[in-house]
């Protein structure tokens, strides 16, 4: 049933995102994170996948959780509870992958569950709260004021730091190349038999 619902808001997030190509728009993919809402540009957003096997790689980040193969492509995946210095939970059925450009990187960052997208108009997106100079939101566009809702408005590309998009470029490309070994290596020894 879960899986039925992440497939409705994932067609429904490519009908958005082509419908608002080429132009500025408001809409944003949400999610949820501890209980509190969140979204991302539809724009960022390629698709959302269920919760699949993920490939951990040694040396990475914590918040990184490894790779995982989308038909074919491997992809870095974020834990967005990790790079957000939230407690880990057991994944649920609404577990998912929302698989996203960040930084000219192709990557998946695992949330709680997708919610909706919305259409935020300018005039419901406050700017980010400052809390001092200890305090870096630099990552937040915007406090989105919806359906008497608050939802804060994430900045993907400040999500994942410079350095983490050089790590998970490399991660990609180090995989990619692996995978590409293993191919050669299982057809040789095809071959040999």
């Amino acid at each position: 049933m879960a899986q039925d619902s992440t497939k409705e808001v994932n067609d429904h997030v490519v009908r958005e995102r082509d419908e608002v190509a080429g132009r500025e728009g408001g809409k944003f993919l949400t999610f949820f994170l501890n209980n509190e809402e969140y979204g991302i540009e539809i724009l960022k957003v390629f698709e959302i996948i269920g919760l699949m096997p993920i490939t951990p790689v040694p040396r990475t980040p914590k918040s990184i959780k490894g790779v995982i193969n989308l038909r074919g492509k491997v992809i870095p995946v974020m834990d967005m509870r990790t790079r957000f210095g939230m407690s880990s939970i057991e994944a649920t059925d609404q577990t998912c992958i929302i698989v996203v450009q960040a930084q000219g990187i192709q990557m998946g960052i695992i949330v709680d569950k997708v919610s909706e997208v919305l259409d935020i108009s300018v005039e419901e997106i406050d700017d980010a709260p400052t809390f001092g100079v200890q305090v870096n939101t630099d990552y937040i566009l915007g406090i989105g004021k919806c359906e008497g809702n608050v939802k804060l408005l994430l900045d993907i590309d400040r999500v994942v730091s410079s350095k983490d998009a050089q790590e998970l470029q490399l991660l990609g490309a180090a995989n990619t190349d692996t995978d590409s070994y293993k191919a050669e290596v299982q057809t040789e020894e095809t071959v040999e038999m």
